[in-house]
């Protein structure tokens, strides 16, 4: 009988990507909270890496495998193999939206394509590694959200000094937030699947959103 009620593989995998789908649902209901019940209307959008393996093992990481998962971490200036993670927080740092994908993708190439739900007339802040005035224009125009990103030295569209000094700050309060959540997990995340180790990441900044608004 015990080995009857045991799940096999494939029963496995499906309540794992219903608990995926079950835990992001409720990140998104709480992010929904704060953006539409509690009128916020500034956001910040920041990525952050999170290795699956070190470097040195990565031929013999069974967890993922392919050239897209090696990324490079400009802060700490090192490559490194995994995801990245991309995080929308209120101006109080509190995560309301987040997005996973393969190390080496751009943070401007990612906005493209990552959902968000964001209300009408409201601004996004990020670094300028989100640099993309195509995007900006198509951003103010089809979704009525403004994207204030912060400027290069060779930038065509330069800001102000009140204006860059505004979009710094902004940029140090997820920088808090994504530092807090790193804090929160371990040096090595154990999992033996994909799914698992994204799963786990949710939990991760769940808990600090949780742990937030508390």
């Amino acid at each position: 009988m015990l080995f009857d009620s045991m799940l096999n593989k494939s029963g496995f995998t499906k309540r794992l990507h219903k608990l995926k789908e079950l835990l992001m649902n409720i990140f998104f209901t709480i992010g929904r909270i704060f953006k539409y019940i509690h009128c916020e209307m500034e956001y910040i959008i920041d990525s952050f890496p999170v290795k699956v393996c070190h470097n040195i093992r990565i031929k013999r990481c069974k967890l993922v495998k392919g050239e897209e998962y090696r990324g490079y971490n400009a802060s700490k200036r090192e490559y490194f193999y995994g995801f990245k993670v991309q995080l929308i927080t209120t101006k109080e740092g509190i995560p309301v939206e987040m997005y996973f994908v393969e190390g080496k993708e751009h943070d401007s190439q990612i906005l493209q394509r990552m959902y968000h739900d964001l209300p009408a007339e409201s601004s996004l802040y990020g670094d300028s590694g989100y640099t993309d005035y195509q995007l900006e224009d198509l951003f103010k125009e089809t979704e009525q959200v403004e994207l204030k990103i912060t400027r290069k030295k060779n930038s065509k569209r330069k800001d102000k000094p009140y204006v860059a000094y505004i979009k710094e700050a902004m940029r140090k309060i997820i920088v808090t937030s994504i530092s807090q959540i790193t804090n929160l997990m371990p040096r090595h995340i154990n999992a033996v699947t994909a799914n698992g180790f994204i799963i786990k990441l949710i939990l991760f900044v769940m808990a600090f959103q949780i742990k937030s608004i508390i």
